[in-house]
């Protein structure tokens, strides 16, 4: 009897079942009379740098061979509970998808290139259950997720088995149809590249459908190595996944959950959860109304909240464009009697596009800048401004703690850190004030902030995060550069009028009436602050920041701190390491680490260390 011939399938960021080209592909093969493979191994594999594993140990006594898996310049995690509980969500999702066709979805831990390796080589020695005959994996722009890559082709070279590199096809505008050469032709404006591709509404490809039959799962498959064990459940992988993590994230004083506040985010994750939430959009009628609801901060709806799951593959942006082409031209039922139904393209579909587009934008310019992501100095390599650095500054280090607790004494930054903190979602209008706020107002590093947003935020995409962080400190691909400062003052008077969104999460000022107190609880009367039991209270009357901004008595706005409130297109997307001690599976202190400036910059070698270790040298769309 002839030995399967396996084909191992290493997925990432492509959680999902339809319009998945290597899925696609795979399935066509199953109709030819001679298929180079006989067997899939779709693989999954929480990687040990990017996630903390050490919750997978196989018993207490057991401590993880890699460093914890912490941001480079704070020490925070690299992945907080809420995007662990929907990434786990999204993966089982797959494997039951997968299971539907007659395949499955192998889950491991560790690093990706060496779990790879171990696969190839036990194969070999147990030849009779089969030979890995090719490894495919799909591309990525990130520095980390580029040496995986390499480390996948060096094991599948190095055991002459095939490996295919596929192009990631998530995005709005396919790989093969962007209008720039070479990455050195992408426009350092984003305008310029939107106009390269316009109009938005012809830029996609079609979708692919849904795979109908897959190649079985491998009737041997070598399980998972010490010290780590394998979960056997949904339930299972979001305990382990988030038991390492200190309860709190570390933090002394963190913010706790406020009477009657309810989440803006509570979305599973996963693929059929992504269209579900697609779907009800499109019936409900938020489509259309986006444009002039998307800087909203209350309720489910104001904004698509897609981000989370075009982050990890588990729906694409041309799907949910196909879903608004459908809707624009009628093709289908979905949305029928709702308005914009069937008379083309609306104010609010092109918005949607006009967001997607800039998720797209955002990975091109993670192509052309490579590690200068991470770096303070950021695309534009600006040397001019005087950071702030806590491990230099004992007073950067006390303002970061209450930076991150949500404990300033500007309202909306507040009500925003609390939120992200609580329930891992803030909008996109608060994610452009919070990052404007550390950056410009306070001058610290950035990256600190874009660390925090990496641990906490569900929709963390790393092409998003960093690039939106270094837009809005002024030192990525912002024309305006450092003269686009946002009032979180006027911004709160803007866009949360009543102070409904910052009372509901600083539940402390929910006793004031007058907005001007909500948002600078500092120029509170002092006999007011007792009637509200405010009085003594350090962010109330040691704010971190006196912003001057307030509406005069005669309701017209008085002065205001340099710089205007900005228009969107600051933090539009998801918001992104490792280091420290070895893991043990209660790990060993959170919250702010202060690894500070000296630290080595992810694009300088992150894995490098584990690399020795392990390898002896080897939307918004929101």
């Amino acid at each position: 009897m002839t030995a399967p011939r396996i084909l191992i399938y290493l997925l990432r960021r492509d959680l999902r079942f339809a319009d998945n080209p290597v899925l696609h592909d795979i399935s066509r093969s199953c109709e030819l009379s001679h298929q180079p493979y006989t067997h899939l191994l779709p693989l999954y594999i929480f990687a040990a740098p990017q996630v903390e594993i050490s919750g997978f140990l196989i018993s207490e006594s057991e401590r993880s061979p890699y460093p914890e898996a912490r941001s480079t310049t704070s020490g925070f995690w690299r992945c907080g509970p809420h995007r662990a509980k929907f990434l786990a969500e999204s993966v089982w999702d797959l494997r039951r998808s997968l299971e539907t066709a007659g395949s499955g979805l192998e889950i491991r831990t560790g690093l990706v290139g060496q779990i790879v390796k171990e696969l190839i080589e036990t194969y070999a020695e147990n030849a009779k259950h089969g030979e890995v005959v090719g490894v495919w994996m799909t591309s990525e722009e990130g520095v980390e997720e580029q040496r995986e890559e390499r480390d996948v082709r060096k094991a599948a070279g190095a055991a002459g088995k095939d490996f295919k590199l596929w192009t990631d096809e998530k995005y709005y505008v396919d790989d093969r149809d962007v209008p720039c050469k070479t990455p050195r032709d992408l426009p350092d404006v984003f305008t310029s590249y939107r106009k390269q591709v316009e109009p938005l509404r012809d830029a996609p490809r079609r979708t692919l459908p849904v795979p109908k039959k897959l190649p079985p799962l491998p009737g041997f498959i070598p399980g998972q190595t010490a010290p780590f064990k394998t979960p056997s459940s949904l339930e299972e992988t979001i305990t382990w996944l988030i038991e390492p993590l200190e309860k709190d994230l570390g933090l002394p004083n963190p913010p706790k959950w406020p009477a009657d506040a309810t989440s803006a985010h509570p979305f599973v994750g996963g693929e059929h959860a992504g269209h579900e939430r697609i779907k009800h959009l499109v019936e409900t009628g938020n489509m259309t109304t986006y444009k002039d609801t998307r800087n909203g901060m209350l309720g489910l709806d104001f904004s698509t909240k897609l981000s989370a799951w075009l982050a990890i593959g588990c729906v694409t942006a041309r799907q949910i464009h196909q879903y608004l082409l459908d809707f624009e031209d009628g093709h289908t039922d979905l949305g029928k009697g709702v308005q914009g139904y069937g008379k083309g393209e609306n104010r609010g579909t092109a918005a949607v596009r006009f967001e997607l587009l800039w998720r797209d934008y955002m990975r091109l310019c993670t192509r052309k800048f490579g590690h200068r992501l991470f770096r303070v100095e950021g695309f534009r390599n600006d040397k001019s401004t005087a950071w702030k650095y806590p491990d230099k500054d004992e007073d950067a280090q006390k303002k970061i703690m209450r930076f991150l607790e949500g404990t300033t004494g500007t309202g909306l930054i507040d009500a925003s850190q609390r939120e992200l903190f609580l329930t891992g979602y803030t909008s996109n209008r608060a994610r452009q004030n919070v990052a404007s706020f550390l950056a410009k107002h306070l001058g610290i590093d950035w990256r600190i902030g874009a660390e925090w947003y990496e641990c906490l935020l569900i929709d963390y995409d790393l092409s998003s995060n960093w690039g939106n962080w270094q837009y809005t400190a002024g030192v990525g691909n912002d024309p305006r550069g450092e003269a686009r400062v946002f009032n979180p003052v006027k911004q709160a008077f803007d866009y949360d009028p009543e102070g409904a969104y910052v009372k509901n999460w600083v539940e402390e000022l929910r006793g004031l009436d007058d907005p001007q107190y909500v948002f600078q609880a500092w120029r509170t009367p002092v006999e007011a602050r007792k009637d509200v039991k405010l009085e003594g209270v350090q962010w109330v009357e040691d704010p971190l920041k006196k912003i001057e901004f307030r509406i005069s008595n005669h309701g017209g706005r008085g002065r205001k701190a340099p710089g205007k409130g900005g228009k969107a297109g600051g933090s539009r997307g998801g918001g992104g390491g490792g280091g420290g001690t070895s893991g043990t599976r209660g790990g060993n202190g959170g919250g702010y680490n202060r690894r500070g400036k000296a630290e080595r910059t992810r694009g300088q070698g992150r894995m490098g260390t584990m690399d020795k270790a392990v390898w002896n040298g080897a939307v918004s769309a929101q």
